[in-house]
């Protein structure tokens, strides 16, 4: 995925590996491509020293319209909620103007020796909040 003008937006065109028998993208590559635009969009996070680790609670993927071979994809984060100790995410799947799907991952912050749930840091939430639609 190349970088263009803003974090939390990313573009790829769909690879041959990702397109099934019927000439459509296989389910589990819109996931992929999804969490694959989540990882860049969270790169760009504040630094915390004693950031909590993040463990995904729902996947939730709302097919629209099919994508193709070599179809160019754009795929937006949107930052969807943000509750204590978690944090939700819509991912956008577009082609062009056309909406292809909708991607929903819930994130719940854990510590980072145990996976009992933490308290989202506040630089963290300030960051988050900066995203809400």
């Amino acid at each position: 995925m190349d970088d263009i003008e803003r974090v939390e937006v990313t573009e790829t065109i769909v690879p041959y590996r990702d397109i099934d028998m019927t000439g459509r993208m296989h389910n589990a590559a819109y996931l992929a491509h999804a969490e694959t635009a989540l990882s860049h969009f969270w790169r760009y996070r504040p630094p915390l020293e004693d950031e909590p680790h993040f463990q995904p609670t729902k996947i939730e993927i709302r097919l629209h319209e099919p994508l193709h071979l070599d179809d160019r994809v754009k795929l937006t984060v949107r930052v969807d909620k943000i509750g204590m100790k978690s944090v939700g995410f819509d991912i956008l799947v577009e082609r062009g103007e056309t909406l292809a799907a909708e991607v929903e991952i819930v994130w719940a912050a854990t510590g980072r020796d145990d996976d009992e749930p933490v308290t989202l840091p506040e630089t963290l939430r300030d960051w988050l909040y900066s995203y809400l639609p």
